[in-house]
């Protein structure tokens, strides 16, 4: 592999990635996981996220939180029907314009930077939907004969509404990916509450050992992850899909084969499985459609949904609970204890726990998930067992 004589190496970085970022994301942004985790297959797919919502509910503070955490250079931007190019690509250099070259100042602009945030997306207006579509698409930008090929990691855009004018369809199709992004439920608002005091008085991260060079790392692994195990329930679910009136065009449908890859970099394998589907919940183009795909996603992921090494979305917005996590693993330890036990039920009971093992990585709170992962490691010690190094 050109990236790295050990192939371990990107699935080292997929685990940084979930355990230095995304994780310690979802414990300041309450009720914000589903969003959290698509910021991870975005990320390492390098496609574009698209956010449905009203104002005030965490949008540019979820962006400007990754940004700091990967300690990369963003840039954010409000835009209005009289946006104008300047205000986000730079205006023209007057030094050069005098010696008659139009050559942008980018200094601090869009250009330079990795994470991008436009909020009220589609108020954007003609003069600057052409170089915004060469962004989003090639990591281009195009103005006059100046072309230039921009860092950006990914390019999360949000709205309160959705796209009626045929050219906002246009900048609306470039954003793979698309999820509503809500006030919490009014049981989380103490939780908010809380998490949002600290996160005002945060203090300057130290240097992190993941940065864009890791992410663009990750982004290049990802054509060396399989994709032939699903390949046919993947055209299937297409055809299915299409049938059902949603609009996944080939061009769609190809770029979303990324992200199911980027699902399985993250959960450390580097062959997609069925699991890694779930990806599919989040190409909607109406509020309409949302309902539909999540029964249509939830038929085709019934099969695997306790299925080892599954990312945590199969499950869509029901992450593990720690409670009941506890619960299930008292109970395996109570049957592991019956003295008629036999080597089939034994066998069982090892591979629950193993099940249990990879459900406990992705419990949201570090407190919980760290006193069920020690108990996990106790119980394999006590029954003479090595815990297995994957579960995949």
């Amino acid at each position: 592999m050109s990236f790295s004589d050990d192939e371990n190496f990107p699935l080292e970085l997929a685990q940084q990635l979930q355990t230095e970022i995304l994780d310690p994301m979802k414990q300041t942004f309450i009720g914000k996981e589903e969003i959290v985790d698509l910021f991870g297959v975005c990320l390492v797919a390098s496609e574009n996220l698209f956010m449905l919502g009203p104002p005030g509910t965490a949008k540019s503070a979820l962006v400007q939180e990754l940004s700091r955490r990967l300690q990369v250079p963003s840039f954010d931007y409000l835009l209005t029907r009289f946006t104008e190019p300047n205000e986000l690509f730079g205006p023209f250099d007057l030094r050069k314009l005098r010696e008659g070259e139009l050559i942008t100042n980018t200094e601090g602009m869009l250009p330079e930077a990795s994470l991008v945030f436009l909020d009220e997306l589609l108020n954007a207006n003609s003069a600057i939907l052409n170089s915004l579509l060469g962004v989003l698409n090639e990591r281009v930008f195009r103005r006059g004969r100046e072309t230039r090929s921009l860092p950006l990691l990914m390019v999360v855009g949000a709205s309160n509404r959705l796209p009626e004018e045929e050219a906002l369809e246009a900048l609306f199709d470039r954003f793979l990916m698309r999820v509503r992004c809500d006030n919490v439920e009014e049981e989380q608002l103490l939780q908010v509450l809380e998490a949002g005091w600290q996160w005002a008085w945060r203090e300057p991260l130290e240097s992190q050992g993941l940065d864009a060079e890791s992410i663009q790392q990750l982004q290049q692994a990802l054509q060396y992850c399989s994709l032939d195990a699903v390949r046919t329930e993947y055209v299937g679910f297409v055809q299915r899909l299409r049938q059902a009136g949603l609009a996944i065009s080939d061009r769609r449908a190809v770029k979303l084969q990324r992200l199911v890859a980027a699902s399985a970099l993250l959960c450390g394998r580097w062959e997609a499985q069925l699991s890694d589907l779930w990806i599919f919940r989040y190409v909607w183009d109406t509020e309409e459609q949302q309902e539909i795909l999540e029964s249509l996603v939830e038929q085709l992921l019934e099969p695997v949904l306790e299925s080892p090494q599954s990312h945590p979305r199969v499950l869509g917005n029901r992450l593990p609970d720690p409670d009941q996590l506890a619960r299930d693993l008292e109970q395996i330890t109570q049957h592991f204890a019956q003295e008629d036990l036999t080597e089939t039920e034994r066998s069982s009971l090892l591979d629950r726990l193993q099940l249990l093992a990879h459900r406990c990585e992705w419990v949201p709170d570090t407190q919980g998930r760290t006193f069920l992962q020690d108990k996990i490691e106790t119980l394999w010690t006590q029954w003479g067992e090595s815990q297995p190094d994957s579960l995949g």
